[in-house]
């Protein structure tokens, strides 16, 4: 149970799937508003919890008995994408009070879901080791986007220089946010 804590913890915050590998950081600069970037953010928790625990069932108990292996990134990829519009129906009956219109695209295109199942299908650490990781992989994805919409909304009321404005801060945002994560380095010792 404490390897699993550890787990989860380690995903959210030391390896951080958008701060420490760059994968879906493109849903982090295409939120704008506030209450669409914690529906974004639940929808990509779940999706990669999903995705993350079909994946490693598929691969571990289909495709490595059959020798199939080199054939997960053709399981990975239409299992994520078939995963997409039911979630998205069943989150709007249970949460009807955000709105997950248009999160279809930014999902489908969040490589961080499609590297959390490679990740989970290159570390056999078991099924529940793979579903902590799937859920600190979601959290932490929903964390760092609801830092840097803050963070956003921040440099939006400021006065930022000509050059800076845009994409460039946002940049630079996300390369702060990232320095700051480093300090949670040691705080897991294996």
């Amino acid at each position: 149970m404490t390897e699993l804590l550890l787990t989860l913890v380690s995903t959210a915050l030391i390896n951080n799937l958008v701060l420490h590998w760059p994968l879906g950081v493109d849903p982090l600069l295409a939120s704008e508003e506030r209450r669409q970037v914690h529906a974004l953010g639940l929808a990509t928790t779940s999706l990669m919890l999903v995705t993350g625990m079909f994946g490693y069932g598929l691969y571990q108990w289909l495709l490595v008995p059959l020798a199939l292996t080199s054939l997960k990134l053709f399981v990975f990829v239409p299992l994520s994408v078939l995963l997409i519009g039911p979630l998205l129906k069943l989150l709007s009956r249970l949460l009807p009070q955000l709105s997950f219109d248009g999160l279809w695209p930014l999902l489908l295109g969040n490589a961080g879901v499609l590297g959390l199942t490679l990740l989970n299908a290159r570390d056999d650490h078991g099924f529940f080791h793979a579903s902590a990781m799937s859920l600190g992989a979601g959290l932490g994805f929903w964390l760092v986007l609801g830092l840097f919409c803050d963070l956003r909304q921040r440099t939006f009321d400021n006065d930022v220089p000509l050059p800076f404005r845009g994409l460039p801060i946002q940049l630079i945002s996300a390369g702060l946010i990232a320095v700051a994560f480093l300090g949670f380095n040691g705080l897991i010792k294996t």
